[in-house]
């Protein structure tokens, strides 16, 4: 069965609705977004995931912000900046947590960086970010999929970048991804998500 993660949920009736539609995971941003939450609206958020797994989404968090985010039960960080390998091992060793690192893709060059990093419990294949953004993702872009035609994976990985109700079974397909993450896809307006998204994702990536 896929995996699923829907990403930058900042509502604990959504929350708790994702959850118990069957995503896997549930991501929360602390980081400059218009999805960021701040600890004190996490540490709320969290009562709502049921059994689904909250996931950390940061850029280059310093130790106190790693541990303040895992000090709230969140035991998975993804990363999304510019940490290196290293950074990866200290932090996993700093805060117990599990740890994802996001590796931008456009072209298949980029797929060599993800061989790197082979401490990291899972890594988050999304599409490079749009020159000059300072926002590391949820824009709504997806990348050439075929690049991963043949590419072994390093690690257990997610499939990211523009995915939505329509397009994920074929992403699916084309990619052999086991496992997928949406945020902008399952939105009817930057930052708000809708229930009749995230039911639809849910089932087209699910098969149900």
């Amino acid at each position: 069965m896929v995996m699923v993660k829907i990403c930058g949920l900042r509502d604990p009736d959504m929350v708790a609705f994702a959850a118990r539609s069957g995503a896997d995971w549930i991501g929360f941003m602390f980081t400059p977004s218009p999805r960021e939450v701040t600890l004190a609206a996490a540490a709320t958020l969290l009562l709502s995931v049921g059994s689904a797994v909250p996931v950390g989404v940061m850029v280059n968090p310093s130790d106190d912000e790693a541990r303040a985010v895992t000090g709230l039960g969140i035991r998975v960080l993804q990363l999304h900046g510019t940490e290196t390998p290293g950074r990866v091992a200290e932090l996993k060793a700093l805060t117990g947590a599990d740890v994802w690192k996001a590796v931008g893709v456009r072209e298949a060059a980029d797929l060599a960086h993800a061989a790197r990093f082979t401490g990291a419990d899972r890594l988050l294949i999304d599409a490079k970010p749009p020159e000059g953004t300072a926002i590391a993702g949820g824009h709504g872009a997806a990348f050439d999929w075929t690049l991963l035609k043949g590419w072994t994976p390093p690690r257990p990985w997610l499939l990211a970048g523009g995915l939505t109700p329509e397009n994920v079974a074929a992403a699916l397909l084309e990619t052999g991804a086991g496992a997928v993450d949406v945020s902008s896809g399952v939105e009817r307006s930057r930052g708000l998500k809708d229930k009749d998204l995230v039911r639809a994702f849910l089932h087209a990536a699910k098969g149900q």
